[in-house]
């Protein structure tokens, strides 16, 4: 029989529709796990990932979800449990990525940012968070090199993204003992874009990261020990290093 290590579990994965998101969905969805995704605007993705992880035996859904929204948090993680019954794993994966000068930022990137990569995964963890505890569940944030290495272009991402890796450790001391909590965080992820070759030439790996690498390194916080919390993780080839 088939390993799975997640069968019986119920996993939320927020922007689950397209790219990282879609692989942790379906990578959850391989382990045995039934999955919700949420998304904004990508109703049709969304739909697309929900079909192929029911072809893998589970059950699935995607709810929309608007994770600046505290009211639309609330509904989808409600959703999640009328669903499924239960909610045992978070992955907190939905985010925005802005190139911009720092003297240049307007007050609404700047907000829109921090409400989305750090605000946002506290909201669906506050909103999961008893639902987590009574299943002695796991949290994992996706964070970023950019949390830890400050890029000019950037500056709201990369604030944003410490932000993040900071609430991680501070979750899990506050959800401890019952919910262990921890940060995934990618360097280049490649999805064929123009400026792959560039990172590549400065990891040490001699290439980026792949969306499965990215959901391999979350399965290890998902069905490992469960004593492991408060990690931040670099899956980045070594380019940290630079």
């Amino acid at each position: 029989m088939t390993h799975l290590p997640l069968r019986g579990k119920t996993a939320l994965v927020t922007g689950g529709a397209r790219r990282v998101g879609r692989e942790l969905a379906l990578t959850l969805a391989r382990a045995g796990a039934d999955v919700a995704i949420t998304y904004r605007e990508s109703g049709d993705e969304a739909a697309g990932v929900v079909l192929e992880m029911e072809a893998l035996g589970v059950r699935a859904a995607a709810f929309a979800m608007n994770v600046r929204d505290e009211r639309s948090v609330r509904a989808a993680v409600t959703a999640t449990v009328e669903r499924f019954g239960q909610l045992d794993l978070l992955v907190n994966n939905a985010a925005v990525f802005e190139s911009a000068k720092l003297g240049e930022i307007t007050l609404e990137q700047w907000d829109r940012v921090f409400e989305t990569n750090a605000r946002g995964p506290f909201l669906v963890a506050r909103e999961a968070l008893p639902y987590l505890k009574a299943a002695q569940g796991r949290i994992v944030n996706l964070g970023s090199l950019g949390g830890s290495h400050p890029w000019a272009t950037h500056g709201h991402y990369c604030a944003s993204k410490a932000a993040l890796h900071m609430l991680t450790q501070t979750m899990a001391k506050a959800f401890a003992p019952e919910v262990s909590v921890n940060c995934v965080a990618p360097g280049y992820v490649e999805f064929g874009e123009a400026a792959a070759g560039h990172f590549a030439g400065k990891t040490p790996m001699g290439r980026n990261a792949t969306a499965a690498e990215v959901a391999e390194t979350v399965m290890f916080f998902v069905a490992g020990p469960g004593f492991v919390t408060g990690q931040i993780l670099a899956v980045d080839g070594g380019l940290g290093l630079n």
